[in-house]
């Protein structure tokens, strides 16, 4: 195996060093002392870890290498991630050096400033495992620090957002140099009761992990219903013999661009519909921007009930956004979007809005949209030439009915949720609060 020139140095050091305490630290660690249940004691975390070590940075790859774990390779409940991992060439005495062991704790010392604390506890897979220089590995002294207390204990802190606080910022990252962290005051029951603490953790964030999976499951097939019943209807037999018109034959005039008028910060004058008002084929009013224009102008923007927004430029995925204007209040809408008003006798807007959602329609602008750097684009024009199904009229509105009340029952289970999901994630941290409290 290759071998690799490490570009950070490892932090390795004596951690029994003495520290001059001043009187507000002192009298700080014994308010502190004097809130801890019965038998528990405040010490320095540096005091009761053995070793800090920090990784290496490493930018080969070898799919024949040693797994290097990285920032993804830790959630934000703690957890160990194994299906998005790295491999980098490294030699014996490197593996040697930075090889991860079972009861090691893993601090992800860099990362954004909101993700920076990230801490997890190392459990082996079968084979040799390194780390980047975005952890310092952390192995405690085994008479007094039982490795999953600490895990526990840090993810806590990280739930407190202490790292967000103790943290030295740059432009795109934070990081927590170790002796900030060992600075830190951590409660220590005795020994038995760390490990009678840690098994109660391990047991119920496990549990928790697998009612976040089986929520997430649940929220991912709500969300997949709209496009289930979208596929459903025009992927079928009977849809295939529906004659087709070009989008500009069935629409007054083509499509209009919106204005290009900058919104106000006073929230003065008229709504105005952005690119972000657009989602899952439905108009959200929240997060709305005002402008104001002259009574021409903004006669000449604003929108009707029935009318089309379709949003022409962002990233790929969201090109081509579409939703049916309510009538609920007076709007007017961006640049960015492309208003089309159809032809009442011809077509029904629900119905049309749905079929430019449906991978159909997204297959069409995926294949005529322009592309450059950062963002993608198609014109009013290139719109205009869509081929749209049109069965008759009354058809098309049985559909665009249905289709509504999919997308609402899609939109409460979607809701229920998302709920169940904050709610879900929710626990790690009230049961790490319940345990340091000394009531687990």
């Amino acid at each position: 195996m290759a071998s690799l020139r490490i570009d950070a140095q490892p932090l390795s050091r004596c951690l029994d060093c003495s520290r001059m305490e001043t009187t507000t630290q002192i009298e700080t660690k014994t308010n502190a002392q004097s809130q801890l249940p019965g038998g528990w004691k405040s010490v320095r975390l540096g005091a009761v870890i053995a070793e800090a070590q920090s990784g290496f940075a490493c930018g080969e790859r070898d799919p024949h290498g040693v797994i290097q774990l990285r920032m993804n390779n830790v959630t934000t409940t703690g957890l160990m991630v194994w299906n998005d991992f790295l491999r980098v060439p490294v030699d014996a005495e490197t593996v040697k050096r930075f090889r991860l062991v079972e009861g090691d704790v893993l601090f992800n010392n860099t990362n954004s400033t909101e993700l920076v604390g990230k801490t997890a506890l190392f459990k082996p897979n079968g084979e040799d495992v390194v780390y980047s220089n975005h952890f310092t590995r952390l192995r405690c002294k085994s008479d007094v620090l039982h490795p999953p207390f600490l895990w526990a204990w840090l993810n806590l802190q990280w739930q407190r957002r202490v790292f967000e606080n103790l943290c030295n910022r740059w432009i795109g990252q934070s990081a927590v140099k170790w002796e900030k962290l060992a600075a830190l005051s951590i409660p220590l029951p005795p020994l038995p009761e760390q490990k009678r603490i840690a098994a109660i953790l391990t047991e119920q964030i496990a549990a928790v992990e697998k009612a976040r999976k089986a929520a997430e499951a649940e929220l991912e097939a709500a969300r997949a219903l709209p496009a289930a019943y979208l596929r459903a209807v025009f992927n079928s037999d009977e849809a295939k013999k529906w004659p087709r018109k070009p989008l500009g034959e069935i629409c007054f005039g083509g499509g209009q661009y919106g204005t290009s008028v900058m919104s106000n910060a006073e929230l003065k004058g008229v709504p105005i519909l952005r690119m972000g008002n657009l989602f899952e084929g439905c108009l959200r009013w929240d997060n709305l921007a005002y402008i104001e224009l002259p009574n021409d102008e903004e006669a000449k923007y604003v929108l009707s009930k029935g009318d089309i927004l379709f949003n022409r430029t962002n990233s790929a995925e969201l090109v081509g956004k579409t939703a049916v204007f309510d009538g609920s209040r007076r709007a007017v809408f961006a640049s960015y979007l492309i208003r089309f008003k159809l032809l009442p006798s011809v077509a029904d807007p629900t119905f049309l809005s749905a079929y430019i959602n449906s991978e159909i329609g997204r297959k069409f602008i995926q294949e005529n949209m322009a592309r450059a750097i950062g963002q993608v684009n198609i014109s009013a024009s290139t719109m205009c030439r869509m081929p749209i199904p049109l069965p008759p009229l009354d058809t098309q509105r049985q559909i665009g009915d249905s289709i509504e009340k999919w997308s609402r029952s899609a939109n409460t289970l979607s809701g229920i949720g998302s709920d169940q999901l904050t709610a879900i994630n929710s626990v790690p941290a009230a049961l790490l609060r319940k345990a340091f409290k000394g009531e687990l």
